[in-house]
């Protein structure tokens, strides 16, 4: 057993996937019919994606300078280092959402390699585009957690692991994530695996075109459950590459992923149609022009509004784009921060509180799979041997039957 292989998946599973796939249809017919907020959702979507996908692997990143890499804007707080991390995570971000999820495009080798190349250019040092020659462990805070294939193996194994996207008979929503669970387990580069193997899941995800990659991907959320996300691949590789074990935790965990994150961009759709209608009363109200209306909507997300992104995004010149905002700031609706050109404006005082009146009364999201983290724990802390399968409920037990 080359690689790790698509689990059969019991009733629940299948019932779980069809909820999902009914969310991700519906979104995708939202998002197909043109509004004012999808394009701003779509922005925070992959800023969102660049944040948590960095952040996992210890770089701090916060919105600010998501949305400028987004943007191709010059960075915010963020160090050199750090920064061009971020810039390299955007490249290949853009790459699957914009070339590599359209018709035609394969995903085999070299695409991967390609992506690699793209996320970590900046550094040569550590082999960009390369399979590694050596090999690799990942620590943690009790020392080595993961030991990885050998080197030699590598190669077969990532043509193994082009082979099961390309023949896998799995819902796309399986197949995605066993392709993240077997290039992050492979570890086929000397850096950057984490990311790769999130950037491919998000790829597989895009490919039947049904829903924009950007609001697809499960990077935000996983990005929020960093702890589980590690103690379920602990749990499924038991310290080392033991393919032959079960990938059917992963696969729930993922299952569960995607159903909170549906949930979470169906929420914020419906909010942001709520959104637009108070800020397009609050603009009438104080007899401003409707182009301020952009400003206030990154402010009312959370987001930093500055000169050269608010001009930018209201078609206006950088001179009426100072004045807007200072506009804005004098209505007490922004706040400025900060001096002359690093100058930046957050939601000032009203806009928060008219902000806050929709959150209070949110539904809470669903969960799928209530027990899961607590099984998730349970075999994390087991997996101290390649021959102790994953703990499973009796009732979950899956079922021997074709996954279509």
């Amino acid at each position: 057993m080359p690689v790790f292989q698509e689990p059969p998946l019991a009733p629940r599973d299948r019932a779980v996937i069809d909820e999902i796939i009914a969310m991700r249809s519906a979104l995708a017919s939202d998002l197909r019919t043109p509004s004012r907020w999808s394009g701003g959702l779509r922005r925070t979507a992959e800023a969102r994606a660049i944040q948590a996908s960095n952040s996992i692997e210890g770089y701090t990143v916060d919105h600010a300078d998501a949305l400028a890499a987004v943007d191709n804007e010059p960075a915010s707080n963020a160090d050199l280092i750090t920064w061009r991390e971020i810039q390299g995570y955007r490249r290949v971000l853009t790459f699957v959402i914009n070339v590599a999820t359209q018709d035609g495009t394969p995903i085999d080798e070299s695409t991967l390699r390609s992506m690699h190349f793209m996320l970590l250019e900046h550094d040569l040092a550590k082999s960009p585009g390369r399979y590694r020659t050596g090999p690799i462990y990942v620590s943690g805070a009790d020392g080595v957690v993961y030991t990885a294939p050998d080197a030699e193996q590598v190669p077969s194994l990532m043509g193994e692991l082009v082979t099961q996207l390309r023949t896998s008979r799995a819902d796309l929503l399986v197949a995605a994530a066993m392709a993240h669970l077997n290039l992050v387990m492979i570890h086929p580069f000397r850096d950057g695996n984490g990311r790769m193997a999130r950037a491919l899941q998000t790829l597989v995800l895009g490919r039947d075109g049904a829903l924009d990659p950007a609001f697809g991907s499960i990077e935000e959320w996983l990005g929020r459950n960093t702890p589980d996300y590690y103690a379920v691949l602990a749990a499924t590789g038991a310290g080392g590459w033991n393919p032959q074990r079960s990938a059917l935790l992963w696969v729930r965990f993922n299952l569960r992923a995607y159903h909170m994150q549906a949930q979470t961009i169906t929420r914020r759709l419906a909010e942001a149609s709520q959104q637009w209608a108070a800020i397009d009363q609050l603009v009438a109200d104080r007899g401003l022009p409707e182009r301020m209306a952009e400003g206030i909507f990154d402010a009312w997300l959370g987001y930093r509004v500055t000169r050269p992104i608010y001009a930018q995004r209201s078609g206006v010149d950088d001179r009426t784009a100072s004045r807007d905002l200072a506009r804005l700031s004098d209505e007490g609706i922004l706040t400025a921060y900060g001096q002359t050109r690093g100058r930046f404006y957050l939601a000032g005082p009203q806009l928060r509180e008219a902000r806050e009146i929709p959150h209070r009364h949110r539904t809470p999201l669903t969960d799928p799979y209530p027990d899961l983290p607590t099984t998730i724990a349970a075999a994390a802390r087991q997996a101290t041997s390649p021959t102790a399968d994953i703990p499973l409920p009796d009732d979950d037990a899956p079922q021997n039957e074709a996954v279509s």
